[in-house]
Parts: structure tokens; C-alpha cells; sequence
């Protein structure tokens, strides 16, 4: 018996693996590329299979080769990369892998659905502070991820009730650390490769420039994959959507400050607006309340995990 992940060689799919193999399970990672596994999975409890979730047949197959009870589904069900295929072909397919994911769950009997939203979902909320699960949300989406992740929960939660499944949505926060990829939307992956290189930040690729005062809710990469096994295998959920973050705010210059007590002589400068902007974070209660769990990382735990892996010779 084994948990399916889909994106299980992934950032966040690869710690929440390390999270259910810490937690007793056994998993089934399916990669729509050929890939081997991280080290950090090397582990007689997972099998890697090669399919793609869009490939009905080859989704079936995996249940023939394998007792599978939960799916985790984290890889992504939107366009991606923005581009690669026409935008109506390109919309069917990602709308499609995800409704073979349900339609394998109905026909395997799994005891529960996970797929990953996103933070994103968020934007168009006005105000600042806690960000809880029951606010409304705007209909107005400024990229391809938040879009395709508020199609996913209606469809998500409209097949739940039709198909009799026990579904969740994880509305993932931002996220950092090992593994991880420099992220156009928050400068702290790239503030800590600077400071393990002992170069300078190349914050390029920045989506607008950041600020020492902009804040969001980054959540270490550990504690994002631990809350997604945390909600996979709890006994009873009183909710079908929650947020996976920290549940607080951390600004770019909380950052800076936790990579200079790992690394002092980092340099790390970044613009000051002059005072704080508005900040928000994603109300953790629910997620709390039915798993139990508290965020492990502060930024500084964080910052130092994270640097002493980049300089044991991992490339990001």
C-alpha cells in the first residue's frame, strides 16, 4: 500500500515524500520526465515511475502495479512552461491531467485526494493581516498559476460532493530552501545563494524590485512538505481547503538580518521604502487545530539550514 505523488522528485513534492516516508508510508512518485531520484529519497520505500497525469492509460497502469490508497498531487495542473503549447490545447490537457487524477481515485477507492493551490489565490483580497480560508476570493488573476489554482478548487470541491471523494487543497505559501529554485515573487532563495557563494545577489529575475520592508508568508521548504503529509494522513479533516504556510510574515529584511548571523560578512543591501508596507499572512488555524502542527523553521533556522546545504556542494 502506497501514497501516489504526483511532482514527487520536485521541490516541495521531494520534502513532502521525506515527510510520509518519516511518517511509516510507503510512495509511488510519478514524473512526466525522465528523472532519478534525490538522495534525499533514496529509500527502499519508493518506487519512481515515468508517466505523465494527462496519460489516462498510463495513470491506470500505475494502479495495476501498485496498491495505491492516497494521491498527493502536486505536480502542476496549468499550462506550463507559459508558452509551450497553444492555449486551448494547452488548457485541456492541464484540466485533464487533473481530472484523471479523480477519475484513477474513484476507480482505485483511495481514502483521500490532496492538490496543491497556492498563496496566489489570495491576490485581489484587499486589506492586511491574517488571510483565512473562508474570504472570498476575486475572480481577477494576474498570472497562469492563481488562475488555473481557483479552477482547481471549484472543480476540486464540486467533485468531491459528485464523486463522493475526500478531497483537500493545500493553499501553499511561499516557499524556500533546499532543492529549491530562485522564485521571481520574493528575493530570499536568491539572498541565500549570494551569501553561501560569497557573492553578490543577482535579484534580476525579480519580478519588481524588492524592498527591505516587503513582507509576505515564506515557509521552509521542511515544514511545507510536513504539513502536506500532516493533512495526507490525519485520521479526520473538518475542512476540504487549508493553508500551508507559516502563519506569519516575514519581511526581506528579517531575512537579510537571520543569513547574516549564518554569514556576517554577506553583502546584502537592499532598498528601504522608508516604512513598512501593508503586510499579510495565511491564518494557520485550521491546519493547527486538525493536525496539530507548528511551523520548525523561523527564518533564522532557516537561513542556516539552508546555507549549510548550498555549501555541501548542492546547486540550489
Amino acid at each position: 500500500m502506497a501514497v501516489l505523488v504526483t511532482g514527487g522528485t520536485g521541490f516541495i513534492g521531494s520534502h513532502t515524500v521525506r515527510a510520509l516516508l518519516d511518517q511509516g508510508e510507503e510512495c509511488v512518485l510519478v514524473q512526466r520526465r525522465a528523472t532519478g531520484l534525490p538522495p534525499v529519497l533514496a529509500d527502499a520505500r519508493v518506487a519512481i515511475e515515468r508517466a505523465d497525469v494527462a496519460d489516462m492509460p498510463a495513470l491506470l497502469g500505475l494502479g495495476a502495479r501498485h496498491k495505491i490508497t492516497g494521491i498527493v498531487h502536486l505536480a502542476g495542473s496549468m499550462p506550463w512552461p507559459v508558452g509551450a503549447d497553444e492555449p486551448i490545447p494547452g488548457a485541456r490537457m492541464a484540466l485533464g491531467g487533473l481530472l484523471n487524477v479523480f477519475q484513477v481515485a474513484q476507480e482505485w477507492g483511495v481514502r483521500r485526494v490532496g492538490v496543491a493551490s497556492t498563496i496566489g489565490v489570495y491576490h485581489g483580497v484587499s486589506g492586511d493581516g491574517p488571510l483565512t480560508e473562508d474570504l472570498p476570493l476575486s475572480m481577477d488573476s494576474v498570472h497562469v498559476i492563481p488562475t488555473f489554482k481557483k479552477i482547481g478548487e471549484l472543480l476540486d470541491d464540486w467533485l468531491a460532493s459528485a464523486a463522493g471523494l475526500d478531497v483537500v487543497n493545500y493553499r501553499i505559501s511561499g516557499t524556500w530552501g533546499p532543492g529549491g529554485h530562485e522564485d521571481p515573487f520574493f528575493p530570499a532563495p536568491a539572498l541565500a545563494h549570494a551569501a553561501a557563494r560569497g557573492t553578490e545577489p543577482d535579484l534580476s529575475s525579480q519580478a519588481r524590485p524588492p524592498y527591505a520592508e516587503d513582507a509576505l508568508d515564506l515557509c521552509y521548504v521542511k515544514d511545507t512538505g510536513r504539513a502536506i503529509a500532516l493533512l495526507h494522513l490525519a485520521d479526520k479533516l473538518n475542512h476540504r481547503t487549508y493553508n500551508v504556510a507559516s502563519g506569519r510574515a516575514t519581511s526581506n529584511a528579517d531575512i537579510v538580518t537571520a543569513i547574516r548571523t549564518v554569514v556576517p560578512s554577506a553583502d546584502l543591501s537592499l532598498p528601504s521604502r522608508g516604512s513598512a508596507a501593508p503586510a499579510s499572512w495565511l491564518d494557520i488555524t485550521r491546519l493547527h487545530d486538525d493536525t496539530g502542527y507548528l511551523p520548525s523553521y523561523d527564518a533564522e533556522r532557516a537561513a542556516a539550514d539552508y546555507i549549510a546545504w548550498l555549501r555541501a556542494g548542492h546547486d540550489r
